[in-house]
């Protein structure tokens, strides 16, 4: 077939410009793309206070008022009709009828010099909430989980836009040579209700999507050997089938055989570095102490000290999924005083031990933590089909999310909910906010980082966000 018939028309008006040119940039690219930056950009457009992300994502919702957003009217008014004038309008995933105001059956305190406001439930991060910047204005435009958690990965509610963490390595690389710039590690119940689309690279070279490890035996499938395969031979035939791979680059030109070729590498390089990295045998017994691991067994925990060992090694965005949160109290299994507790038991030691760990080996300045669900819980009882169990719907209004570490000013709370947390009275941010402060914190002017697709320039921010300035240290 004749080649140009493989050509898109950028492509087609790309070597029009001159074949001797594109070729210079096919051999640049493939350079780039071999050491896991891909990146159009020669530098930051700001001092960047943060290096790298570590994003704690909690799938499902955590219940604001049963964590962070204390509200004792909802004591006071406990098994109350809510007003009208809340939900009139209002479009509830599983609510029906007119719902009753709930009060937490936990209790709350303040903590720390700040003061900062926490469940019972948490007791661990009481003891660093002065590392803490909460926002308790956080607002949402979905309330389903799959396409709220892909819009909080991407900015956009349907799949097929990049990740945050695709972005940010598409802008800036990565400073490992020898594993993925964006890895995505797993752990709950089951995978996230919006999939891959979470950590998927959309339209932008695929050499930019996460890179998920598996809970259990390799991380990565064929990231051994087989039996028989000696370490030469397949050096040999990688060799063989990056150089055809190059060929048809220089032949057809598409930037997809570069990430081909980038990738068979990577995998290659991760054979050696991948084992060792897993390898958690080496770290002290203080330390699986600390943060509540047990090598071998798949948990949350394993995986926020697998994210510090992932960023010492040069990763650029970490983004850990723990399902589970979904507390609508249709049943024992997810209602907020049996469920909740459970699944903050397994959280909660662990991320505050991420914390103390990364800031005892100087990490924590220019590394930025994130925690953060796709949508809150309402301040009344869903009583699906009537029954007893205490849960929650889902509440896009207003839910709380927690930053730390990279640039972030600690110790303090902005934003703040009414009397009964169902409304944001002051200082909203939304997720595109969020995305654009995040952006500013590692040398990112959001509005600036694009990538021309269809005939316009997309961004993660869309065409809104404002960088949250009290967030800012």
């Amino acid at each position: 077939m004749n080649p140009l018939q493989h050509l898109t028309r950028r492509q087609f008006f790309g070597r029009s410009a001159g074949l001797s040119i594109g070729s210079a940039a096919m051999a640049t690219m493939l350079a780039e793309q071999a050491q896991g930056a891909g990146s159009p950009y020669t530098g930051l457009h700001h001092a960047a206070k943060a290096k790298r992300v570590i994003y704690l994502y909690m799938a499902g919702g955590p219940s604001q008022v049963d964590l962070y957003d204390h509200k004792p009217k909802l004591t006071q008014y406990d098994g109350q009709p809510i007003p009208d004038s809340f939900i009139k309008g209002e479009r509830f995933a599983f609510i029906k009828g007119v719902p009753k105001l709930m009060a937490t059956p936990h209790t709350f305190g303040q903590y720390g010099q700040s003061g900062a406001t926490l469940s019972n439930l948490l007791p661990n991060l009481q003891g660093v909430a002065d590392k803490l910047t909460f926002i308790k204005s956080m607002h949402t435009t979905q309330f389903n989980h799959s396409p709220a958690q892909i819009y909080l990965s991407t900015g956009f509610q349907i799949p097929g836009r990049p990740s945050f963490g695709s972005w940010l390595t598409y802008g800036i690389g990565s400073d490992s040579k020898d594993l993925p710039a964006f890895v995505v590690l797993l752990s709950g119940s089951s995978q996230p209700d919006g999939g891959s689309a979470c950590w998927g690279s959309g339209f932008l070279p695929t050499v930019h999507q996460g890179v998920a490890f598996r809970k259990q035996g390799d991380p990565i499938l064929y990231v051994s050997n087989p039996q028989g395969m000696a370490a030469e031979t397949q050096r040999r035939s990688l060799d063989l089938i990056n150089g055809l791979n190059k060929a048809e680059a220089a032949d057809i030109g598409d930037p997809e055989i570069a990430t081909r070729i980038a990738a068979y590498e990577m995998a290659y390089k991760m054979q050696t570095s991948v084992p060792d990295l897993q390898d958690m045998s080496k770290e002290p017994a203080h330390i699986h102490e600390m943060y509540g691991t047990t090598p071998g067994r798949p948990s949350f925990a394993n995986n926020c000290l697998l994210a510090r060992r992932l960023i010492e090694r040069g990763c650029r965005f970490v983004q850990l999924f723990h399902r589970d949160w979904d507390t609508h109290g249709a049943g024992l299994g997810d209602d907020i005083v049996n469920k909740l507790p459970a699944i903050c038991r397994e959280i909660d030691g662990p991320s505050a031990a991420l914390i103390k760990d990364l800031e005892q080996r100087g990490l924590l300045e220019d590394t930025l933590i994130v925690w953060a669900g796709e949508f809150g819980r309402t301040p009344v009882n869903e009583a699906r089909g009537g029954v007893k169990f205490l849960g929650r719907d889902h509440h896009p209004r207003a839910f709380t999310v927690w930053m730390a570490g990279g640039g972030v000013k600690p110790g303090q709370t902005i934003g703040a909910t009414d009397e009964i947390g169902y409304n944001i009275v002051e200082d909203p941010v939304s997720v595109h906010d969020l995305h654009a402060t995040a952006m500013h914190l590692l040398g990112i002017d959001h509005t600036k980082l694009t990538y021309r697709f269809q005939g316009r320039d997309f961004r993660l921010t869309d065409v809104e966000g404002s960088v949250v300035k009290k967030v800012l240290a």
